[in-house]
């Protein structure tokens, strides 16, 4: 007879998150004692850890979280990445995201190996509770990537893709304190539309001459006539400026304005942000 109820299978479970049949065989091969079954789950989850290194981890979720009082604030965000969608839900690997957001809010970075060497609640690192997580659900999982962002009013919006997943998008927008009143909008809008640059001056000079000279020659190779040619170069780089700037961007809110120009009826600006979305 089985020295373990139910019940103890129910606690192992929720304990360890692993599966029904994995938990009973841990308890029949330790029988019945619970820390040797819980040891039993863990080793055996270890040792899948190396075969699961090269799998893809083109799920999970993004969690974020805005700290300090209004005037000085800053916002951190994660990506945590799982393979599956199943596991992404988990309340065992939400339990994870929130304890790995809060020691990349301690750390203070965004430095990713600075945050995976940070402690973690229960674990001497993030590095260590992700890899026990991991050994005990049975996939692997990654921290991808680590945003910081500051400014006297921090805005985080996230986006929930599927209503039954965690948000698979986030983003932190700061401001000055005028701002403030458009910030959400415009993280709705950035969330939306995913800018890659703030402003026309933070795109590099040499990605500009680039796009330039890609419009350029794709004009005459179209046969466009030689004296209209810097007209046409420069409305296709304005073109490439509205779709990757986001000041440039016509908001989403309103597309007969720019972002830019709804920011400025604030009064106010933008000083930085950051976007995630869960494997792009």
């Amino acid at each position: 007879m089985p020295k373990y109820t139910t019940a103890d299978i129910k606690a192992l479970r929720e304990k360890t998150g692993a599966g029904m049949l994995d938990v009973k065989k841990a308890l029949d091969e330790a029988d019945g004692d619970m820390a040797k079954a819980e040891e039993i789950i863990r080793v055996k989850g270890l040792k899948g850890l190396a075969k699961r290194e090269g799998r893809s981890t083109s799920d999970g979720l993004v969690a974020a979280k805005v700290v300090g009082a209004k005037g000085s604030q800053t916002g951190v965000m994660i990506e945590l990445n799982s393979e599956t969608d199943f596991v992404a839900k988990a309340p065992k690997f939400v339990e994870l995201a929130d304890q790995v957001l809060e020691a990349a809010i301690a750390a203070g970075t965004d430095d990713l190996d600075t945050v995976l060497a940070a402690p973690a609640a229960g674990a001497a690192s993030v590095k260590d509770a992700i890899e026990a997580l991991s050994a005990t659900l049975g996939e692997r999982l990654q921290l991808r990537r680590v945003a910081v962002v500051s400014g006297p009013a921090v805005e985080v919006y996230l986006h929930r893709t599927n209503k039954d997943l965690p948000p698979q998008v986030g983003v932190l927008l700061a401001t000055d304190d005028k701002a403030a009143s458009v910030a959400h909008d415009v993280a709705m809008h950035i969330a939306a539309y995913s800018p890659t640059y703030l402003a026309k001056a933070d795109v590099p000079e040499d990605l500009v001459a680039s796009e330039r000279r890609i419009a350029e020659q794709a004009a005459r190779e179209e046969g466009k006539p030689e004296q209209a040619l810097p007209k046409i170069v420069e409305g296709r780089l304005t073109g490439f400026f509205k779709e990757n700037v986001l000041l440039e961007q016509a908001f989403a809110k309103d597309p007969k304005q720019s972002v830019g120009k709804v920011v400025a009826a604030s009064g106010g600006e933008v000083t930085g942000f950051a976007r995630f979305r869960v494997g792009a």
